[in-house]
């Protein structure tokens, strides 16, 4: 039984859920502050990929980061950088997918801190990012937590829109995903069904940890 699966599955779910911990925490304090209108049509934007179809976000990003597409094109040209077709193809994939997980999560732990906290700091003349990085990521820790593990589990099952922008390449973007549907596909029900349990395995253990982060907010 080759691993590579499971070991691109995780480098692939770990670092995008690194990059859409950062990224959504920042955007949702950013958009948390903006005035009701603005707010509503950013936030619109930047939840669209939660409830697109993964294979309609897999298409655009193949429009965009394709070797004959606007980005994928520029980087080939300057760096010799393919962005399809590669293990890290999946990790934009898999960005893009579970972002809004992050984001909504941190936004709705953001609007529940207290506004007089916030006040409290800026009369005392504390910057704002001190008061966010010392008052309010404390106080919304756990939610903020809950939100990456969501984006983890998400990352790691991923498969629409990894399979169109990363495709299904032995031993170079296969992940456990696409190498269930592989295997099936081929006939290889036995060894897809051992993929199919490590696959539950880790949704279950990741599962136990969101509870127990759950609990600890009561």
């Amino acid at each position: 039984m080759d691993f590579y699966p499971l070991y691109n599955s995780l480098r692939v779910a770990l670092a995008s859920c690194m990059i859409v911990f950062f990224t959504g925490i920042i955007a949702a304090w950013h958009v948390s502050k903006l005035p009701a209108m603005i707010r509503g049509v950013v936030d619109v934007i930047l939840t669209l990929p939660l409830v697109l179809p993964p294979t309609v976000t897999g298409y655009f990003l193949l429009r965009l980061l394709g070797p004959r597409r606007l980005i994928g094109a520029w980087v080939m040209a300057h760096f010799g950088v393919r962005l399809s077709m590669s293990w890290y193809s999946a990790v934009f994939a898999s960005v893009v997918v579970s972002f809004p997980l992050m984001y909504r999560t941190s936004r709705g732990a953001f609007e529940s801190v207290s506004k007089n906290i916030i006040h409290s700091a800026k009369i005392l003349g504390l910057s704002e990012a001190f008061t966010f990085r010392r008052i309010v990521v404390p106080c919304c820790k756990k939610g903020i937590t809950a939100g990456a593990v969501l984006s983890f589990a998400r990352a790691l099952g991923e498969y629409g829109a990894t399979s169109m922008i990363a495709g299904y390449i032995p031993g170079k973007t296969a992940t456990i995903s696409t190498t269930v549907y592989h295997l099936w596909r081929t006939g290889n029900d036995e060894l897809a069904l051992k993929w199919v349990l490590v696959n539950i395995a880790i949704s279950f253990a990741v599962l136990i940890a969101l509870n127990v982060i759950e609990r600890g907010k009561s």
